[in-house]
């Protein structure tokens, strides 16, 4: 680890499962993240070593696509030829970093240059001192004009890249810039801005892009007002997520919601509790709830209950009357959680909450490269030293346990941000990295059992559980923990790993029911449920949170919605629920 030149400690690391970050205010486009020679991107030093063919298929189908050869072999050892949406991704990582213009208008000051930074800086930063145009065509083949051209309009290197490898190299130049606007229309609409902010953004970035391709390509203008137009009819399907992100209710805010109206094909039992992104591409939120018998979604950051953001959204048909909180209450602070860190926390860094817990840390050679840029400076650092330091601690959740030291979260730390028992995911022959991965993709589990508290009332003598999409038992735990006994549960769990980690859960808390674990829902049919039910009796709840590859905000390739390969399970969900509410009714 300590040899590894990316900030990612992982080499496992599963980019399409983590959420957008969610720090406020914080953009993942700072301009310091021009750490050296691919240190924003993903890998190991673990990487196979073995050289890449020449003649390798997928070798040669990125090197057409104007990537370097070196490049594509160092990416290829590191990740394998299997995952060719993985590749592409780390390739427009590496290529965004090395083509990265010196400044920017957007940038008011580069923290990574020489010039700011003195000497000490060129350890954090290898960048020359070329023109925008040069350092474009450093990371571009000589031959790729229209790439070099939507480069020239404005539009980033990434966005390029995917817009030409989704439409084809001999693509018109007027399909690439249409295809890379409305995937910008659409990522902006995602990120859920106020209407007037939307406008002010779009008005100003869409004008500036398509009137230099109007004039300088097409050698016309196109009439004004279009994109505005478009941006008032998408504006009304918009879905708005609440400020402050409380639902309908946290205890530890005053303001509540005490009745809702259920739809009366929702009515339960059995009760249902669905979790995802709440930063979904636009109308999958609409769609889902309109197969979970539209019922309206309750939106929730969990930074209202723990030290850290993780922004979801819930639909259920649960009571939201006479919620209570898991006791003790848990920190909500950084330094109320790891007190240790109060001593070398510096004054400079405003942060008092983490950002989203991801599946993946930063690596030892990040932190030694933030120690060496603190210590060169006796007082505290200069703002663009500070910049750089702030955006990779926001990134990476990275905290100070010394002088000038960062280091990210351990895995125990993270299981105590979450809520789960100390050492959950330790042993068993649990590596590292898969803690990190089970552990990012969880329930956060105090805000889940402040929902599920209506439930201990309700079943003061236990509860039949079917637990789809388990992970590693976040609504098991937050029911137990709630002292709701388990009679029965049903797990339903892709992952060996995570289904290990909750049966030696179940042992160690000396479940008195009966634990059943499934590999695949989609295994789960009628007859199954049938004859499960029939054992004991039915369900009483049906919880899961069908995964989030393709909806993440972080997803930048294959974020399909829930029509991609992992997301389009949610269906399975519902199908499931459905079968269940049915035999349900069949056997009253």
């Amino acid at each position: 680890m300590g040899g590894d030149d990316s900030p990612v400690e992982s080499d496992n690391c599963d980019w399409n499962t983590e959420d957008e970050l969610e720090i406020e205010n914080y953009q993942s486009s700072s301009s310091c993240l021009t750490v050296p020679n691919g240190d924003a991107v993903t890998g190991s030093g673990e990487a196979s070593s073995s050289a890449v063919s020449a003649n390798s298929k997928v070798f040669n189908h990125f090197i057409g696509m104007g990537f370097s050869g070196e490049m594509v072999s160092k990416v290829i050892q590191e990740y394998g030829e299997e995952n060719e949406d993985k590749l592409l991704e780390e390739l427009l990582s590496y290529k965004a970093l090395e083509s990265s213009p010196r400044s920017q208008q957007h940038i008011e000051r580069d923290p990574c240059s020489s010039e700011n930074a003195g000497s000490s800086w060129d350890d954090l930063s290898d960048t020359d001192n070329f023109s925008d145009n040069e350092e474009i065509a450093k990371g571009t083949s000589e031959n790729d004009d229209t790439l070099r051209t939507l480069v020239k309009m404005g539009y980033k290197l990434e966005e390029a890249l995917i817009a030409i490898e989704r439409l084809g190299r001999n693509s018109p130049l007027e399909e690439l810039v249409d295809f890379i606007d409305v995937a910008q229309l659409a990522k902006a609409e995602d990120a859920l801005l106020p209407p007037e902010e939307k406008l002010q953004y779009n008005d100003y970035t869409k004008s500036k892009k398509r009137s230099f391709y109007n004039c300088e390509v097409l050698g016309r203008k196109k009439p004004r007002g279009c994109e505005k137009k478009i941006l008032n009819e998408d504006e009304e399907e918009a879905l708005h997520l609440p400020n402050p992100m409380i639902g309908f209710g946290v205890p530890t805010e005053s303001m509540f919601i005490t009745h809702r109206r259920i739809p009366e094909d929702a009515i339960g039992p059995p009760y249902f509790y669905y979790e995802n992104v709440a930063l979904a591409p636009k109308g999958v939120w609409q769609t889902i709830s309109r197969f979970l018998y539209d019922v309206e979604p309750e939106f929730v950051d969990s930074k209202f209950f723990c030290a850290a953001a993780r922004k979801r959204g819930y639909i259920h048909n649960l009571p939201i009357q006479n919620r209570f909180p898991l006791l003790p209450l848990p920190p909500r602070t950084v330094h109320e959680a790891f007190p240790l860190t109060r001593k070398w926390w510096p004054s400079w860094d405003p942060r008092t909450k983490l950002n989203c817990l991801q599946t993946c840390i930063g690596s030892a050679k990040l932190t030694e490269r933030i120690r060496k840029a603190v210590e060169n400076y006796t007082g505290d650092p200069p703002e663009h030293v500070q910049k750089f330091v702030l955006d990779q601690c926001r990134k990476w959740n990275l905290v100070w346990v010394g002088r000038n030291k960062v280091a990210p979260l351990e895995p125990d730390e993270v299981e105590t941000l979450l809520g789960f028992p100390r050492n959950h995911t330790r042993g068993g022959g649990i590596s590292r990295t898969d803690r990190y991965k089970s552990l990012g993709n969880s329930f956060q589990v105090d805000t889940v059992a402040y929902h599920l508290s209506v439930l201990k009332e309700m079943y003061p003598d236990g509860i039949n559980l079917l637990s789809l999409f388990s992970g590693i038992g976040g609504a098991e735990v937050a029911l137990h923990r709630l002292g709701i006994p388990l009679k029965n549960v049903v797990s339903v769990e892709k992952s060996e790993v995570n289904r290990n980690i909750v049966r030696s859960w179940w042992e160690q808390t000396n479940q008195k029911g009966h634990l059943f674990d499934m590999d695949d829902v989609r295994e789960l049919d009628g007859d199954r449920l049938e004859q499960l039910m029939s054992t004991f009796g039915g369900f009483d709840l049906v919880v899961g949170g069908s995964p989030c590859n393709n909806l993440a905000g972080s997803n930048r390739v294959s974020r399909d919605g829930l029509e991609g390969k992992e997301s389009s399970l949610f269906f399975d969900y519902f199908r499931i629920l459905d079968l269940v509410k049915n035999l349900t009714a069949k056997h009253r």
